[in-house]
């Protein structure tokens, strides 16, 4: 039987016009910082993909940084060394996130463990804006705020617009993670307004190990985490990886057509998913259902359930779904985000993430609803 894939929010199946254009640079010979016309052919790659990228935000190609992925990215921006181009023109001396953050903004970056602070959440997994209001006016130097665009467990998405409003009125600069939301939800400079964002290539279907950051202007600078050569504009040292820029490049590309129509058709089957599976139990609820959300995720909890057994059921059954983030697995800790919530221990542990892509077809979500079904009624059964 052929597997079915509802973990894109992990990682979503390569696009052919990705693999296409991954295919195609292999063929290319020349180092993109070559003068010569091999190393300019290189180029032409890097800078058609740089492009494409920029034009999926609304951004200026100039302003589009590649880099290993969102990891090295938040690594990179989270420094005290950011430069942003209003408030004061001090060095940032404390770093604000918020509680449900990837583990890759909650590491904090440059920043060191003590400057760093987190705001709470309310129960639907925004942030709490008071609390932000009280952290940005507290003493001790300027802050820089991170936080992501939307959750990569739970789907729900940031109050931007009202976070960006509060960071402007206590000169602070705000950086975004939106590599979940990239692809999920219109993307722009305009509806993030914020001084930086990164994303990852490979949540739109495009490959592993590749993402970019993109600032609101060139006037928003940081100092390079990766030291050497002048490549990227000096901003990220080391020979590009032009297969996986390509490929970033021909993934983003392709999103830009169809993207309306398709994220309407993952809400259709998130919905019908989400109504149907909380039928099959009483106590079974959708996390975050009265707050914006991604169209494509679904993140439920079903006590008397336990999410790893459940994932592992249904992984024998020929489908891939999550507990949670791909970045957590294997801890015996429960989820971070969950807990920030509010949500209990019990309810942690039963929670299961189904996030739909490009590939997910109607077919796949009821196989996914068949097959939950059969495992609640076989641990129902078990503890009659």
């Amino acid at each position: 039987m052929t597997r079915v894939y509802l973990d894109h929010n992990a990682t979503t199946p390569l696009r052919p016009e990705a693999r296409a254009a991954m295919v195609a640079a292999l063929d290319v010979t020349g180092n993109a910082s070559a003068v010569h016309r091999d190393g300019r052919a290189a180029r032409r790659i890097v800078e058609e993909a740089r492009r494409s990228v920029a034009a999926l935000v609304q951004a200026d190609p100039r302003c589009v940084t590649f880099t290993s992925g969102g990891s090295e990215a938040a690594a990179t921006l989270l420094t005290p060394g950011f430069v942003a181009p209003h408030g004061a023109p001090d060095p940032f001396s404390r770093l604000i996130v918020s509680a449900v953050e990837h583990s890759c903004v909650l590491a904090g970056g440059r920043f060191a463990a003590g400057a760093i602070s987190v705001c709470p959440v309310d129960g639907t997994g925004r942030v709490d804006l008071a609390r932000l209001a009280d952290l940005l006016a507290a003493e001790g130097g300027r802050a820089l705020v991170a936080v992501m665009a939307a959750n990569n467990e739970t789907g729900v998405v940031q109050p931007l617009a009202e976070i960006a409003a509060l960071c402007r009125a206590h000169g602070a600069a705000l950086v975004v993670d939106a590599v979940q939301a990239l692809g999920k939800m219109p993307l722009d400079l305009a509806r993030l307004d914020c001084d930086a964002f990164f994303v990852s290539a490979h949540k739109i279907g495009g490959p592993q190990g590749v993402g970019a950051i993109v600032t609101a202007s060139e006037a928003v600078l940081f100092p390079p985490l990766v030291r050497g050569g002048g490549q990227e504009g000096r901003r990220r040292a080391g020979t590009e990886n032009i297969v996986g820029i390509a490929g970033f490049g021909a993934a983003a590309a392709a999103l830009v057509p169809d993207m309306a129509a398709e994220l309407q058709r993952l809400a259709a089957l998130r919905d019908w998913l989400e109504r149907e599976i909380v039928t099959i139990s009483e106590s079974s609820r959708v996390v975050g259902l009265s707050a914006e959300r991604l169209p494509n995720t679904s993140l439920t909890v079903h006590p008397g359930l336990d999410g790893e057994t459940t994932v592992i059921a249904l992984d024998l059954a020929g489908l891939s779904v999550s507990t949670g983030s791909a970045c957590a697995s294997g801890k015996i800790a429960p989820s971070h985000v969950l807990a920030a919530m509010g949500l209990s221990v019990t309810e942690v542990r039963s929670a299961l993430r189904v996030s739909l892509g490009w590939t997910t077809t109607r077919v796949d979500v009821e196989r996914f609803v068949t097959a939950f079904a059969a495992h609640a009624r076989t641990i129902a059964a078990r503890a009659a």
